[in-house]
């Protein structure tokens, strides 16, 4: 399955705010629609789903496939030509959302999550290469988040991608005051970080496909 990656927009924070919920289920306060509207708003946030397109895209991919016999039957077969404006829009399944904040030349990141159902097919993975990317693109020297000390699933896949852990951030979580783990990265621009990072970006495309952006990359 290939996934899209853009900036997020309103119409996509119900889907957002559902991700949310399941991905963070003890957050407390949990973001509200207003909350997330505005921080779609401030310059100094960028936040970026990845969904997969459903409806007529899918439907266009097998009329493509048919051969030449195959479409003539099946455009003329129930003696109407097949009417665009009778399509169904194609629907955004949005499988996970990321986000970070500037603050001078440092990238924070603010979540990163994906639904529970999609867990396991690189989506993570994929969200986190396109934040480099674009923290690069705001001139980022590096990107630094919190993690829980519990979630170590989500700090392999942090160190994975260089970073480090550099501090402890106590009773951080005011949902059951557990510890954050404070990591940072090396300078994005460093000849160590990005040759890291081109590698293992290309091992991600070679198991799960091609990545797919609506956003212009400076470092892929």
């Amino acid at each position: 399955m290939g996934y899209i990656i853009r900036r997020m927009q309103d119409r996509d924070i119900p889907q957002a705010l559902g991700i949310d919920r399941e991905a963070f289920p003890t957050q407390w306060p949990h973001p509200s629609y207003t909350s997330f509207k505005q921080e779609l708003a401030n310059r100094l946030a960028c936040y970026v789903v990845a969904y997969e397109q459903r409806g007529n895209e899918a439907t266009k991919q097998n009329f493509d496939n048919k051969s030449f016999w195959q479409r003539l039957l099946h455009l003329f077969g129930d003696g109407r030509l097949l009417s665009e404006e009778k399509k169904p829009l194609p629907q955004e399944y949005i499988v996970g959302i990321a986000g970070f904040w500037m603050m001078v030349d440092e990238a924070h990141i603010t979540t990163l999550g994906v639904r529970n159902a999609c867990r396991r097919q690189g989506i993570g993975e994929l969200l986190l290469i396109s934040i480099i990317e674009m923290a690069a693109q705001f001139s980022a020297n590096v990107v630094t988040l919190e993690v829980r000390v519990s979630n170590k699933q989500a700090q392999a896949l942090y160190e994975k991608y260089g970073f480090q852990k550099v501090g402890v951030r106590r009773a951080y979580y005011t949902d059951d005051g557990e510890d954050a783990v404070l990591m940072t990265t090396d300078s994005l621009i460093s000849s160590t970080f990005q040759s890291r990072f081109q590698k293992l970006k290309q091992n991600r495309i070679h198991r799960w496909g091609e990545l797919y952006s609506n956003e212009p990359s400076k470092v892929a």
